[in-house]
């Protein structure tokens, strides 16, 4: 890694390397997408046209243009580019290059710190760039596809600007693809491939916003349609070649990153809201991308009883069948059976009185004494404890005319709180009137204190 290795091979013509590096833009002219920051007026192009970008952080998916970005503005600010992977360095390595872009500042040099996945970097190695982008020594540019938030140092995080990058419109891709088909010097113009619109609209569409995927597509298919038509040039890239090159589509995921807890919230909020179609579609999402299906059967279970609790009690039941299918058969064939809870959880009467009954009952523990439990109350297996007065009151249901008891159960300093509140939804609404029930033949029942005193 040499403070001077700048990026001045990119613009060559080395047919070896990949058609996404080799049509990787040059300026913002030339920079597909990502409008909100870079067209002509925006934040992030004022500050280039004003050599004022300071460090940065471009948060965003992969292939939205995060490591094009930092290149064309080091080549627009005439400064010198070091790029970092954080899988790759480590804090010896920052701190040498640190300390020779300290050096060339002083010659009126000035330098940009790519760091690729910044997010991978621990608290140490992030640690290590605080002095010099302080002083002033380099301007950082982080790329991250995870929440910086939570990823970044907040010393760090407090000294850049954080950009939010967008996936591709399916717009922006095909014009992409479009350009490497015509570019004779870097893209594939000069085998003349042919290609309709449709096609070209179906690898944009399957790449999911990522730009670099859509490229690596377009390079497969153009061989396949070389190598099948037996011609150098004037192939035609076909839907079916298209088919064959993508093999399997590209799903945005990652399993223990931002996109993970997106989904799963998706899922849960269009449960919640009955939308069925919704629930199935990001349910889909997270099965095709690999998500673990028992990680989602677990959240289902949650969303049966913390939005539908007792309105239907069917409803955990099936989820928890639905987990011992995906374990009993597997998977692919278990994610109808966790289609099959997502659809009924869906469609389900919704109430979140158990969960908003418990979450009242665990305020309550917190914030109240813990009196303890009521004599009466108490077992008594023994001599002493009959004669310290457990169970002494107590009033067996049974034995009641009404099956119930006018007894106090609750200790006195929560003494006739009312935790569940029964909605009028489903299962729910039966349970609302058997509670009624319940309230008016406990109130017939004589107090214990006047049996005592009779």
């Amino acid at each position: 890694m040499s403070l001077f290795s700048t990026p001045s091979a990119e613009g060559g013509t080395d047919r070896t390397r990949p058609l996404a590096d080799r049509m990787r833009p040059r300026s913002l002219e030339q920079f597909a997408g990502q409008e909100h920051l870079v067209a002509p007026g925006k934040p992030l192009r004022t500050q280039i046209e004003r050599d004022d970008t300071g460090s940065l952080i471009f948060w965003g998916p992969p292939g939205t243009g995060k490591t094009t970005l930092a290149k064309i503005i080091a080549r627009m600010t005439k400064a010198e580019f070091i790029e970092f992977s954080a899988v790759l360095s480590g804090i010896k390595e920052i701190k040498q290059v640190m300390i020779d872009a300290e050096r060339a500042r002083q010659y009126g040099t000035r330098t940009i710190v790519f760091v690729d996945e910044i997010h991978r970097f621990n608290k140490a190695q992030q640690d290590a760039f605080l002095p010099y982008v302080e002083k002033g020594s380099i301007r950082l540019i982080g790329a991250t596809t995870e929440n910086p938030s939570f990823e970044v140092i907040s010393a760090l995080l407090s000294r850049c600007r954080v950009y939010v990058l967008k996936p591709l419109s399916e717009a922006d891709i095909v014009t992409l693809l479009e350009r490497a088909l015509q570019d004779a010097q870097l893209g594939l113009g000069e085998i003349h491939l042919r290609a309709s619109h449709e096609v070209l609209v179906r690898i944009a569409s399957y790449s999911s916003g990522d730009a670099r995927s859509a490229y690596n597509v377009l390079e497969v298919a153009a061989a396949l349609a070389s190598e099948r038509s037996g011609q150098k040039t004037g192939a035609e890239i076909t839907d079916e070649i298209v088919q064959d090159a993508l093999q399997k589509r590209v799903l945005l995921y990652d399993k223990t990153g931002e996109e993970h807890y997106n989904l799963i919230s998706a899922l849960h909020k269009s449960v919640r809201n009955s939308d069925p179609d919704a629930a199935l579609y990001w349910l889909a999402r997270m099965l095709e991308a690999g998500e673990d299906p028992l990680y989602i059967a677990r959240r289902l279970v949650r969303m049966a009883v913390e939005d539908i609790g007792l309105a239907d009690p069917q409803a955990l039941s099936l989820c928890m069948a639905a987990r011992d299918a995906v374990n009993f058969i597997g998977m692919p064939e278990g994610n109808l059976a966790l289609a099959e809870a997502a659809l009924y959880l869906s469609i389900a009467p919704k109430s979140n009185a158990l969960y908003t009954a418990y979450g009242d009952v665990q305020q309550d523990v917190e914030k109240t004494a813990a009196e303890p439990v009521p004599l009466h109350l108490r077992n008594a297996p023994t001599g002493l404890m009959k004669a310290l007065g457990y169970g002494s009151g107590y009033q067996y249901a049974h034995d009641m005319k009404n099956k119930v008891a006018q007894m106090q159960c609750l200790p006195d300093n929560l003494r006739d709180r009312v935790y569940y509140r029964p909605t009028a939804e489903g299962t729910e609404k039966e349970i609302r009137e058997r509670l009624e029930d319940i309230q008016k033949r406990r109130a017939d029942q004589p107090h214990p204190d006047v049996e005592k005193e009779s």
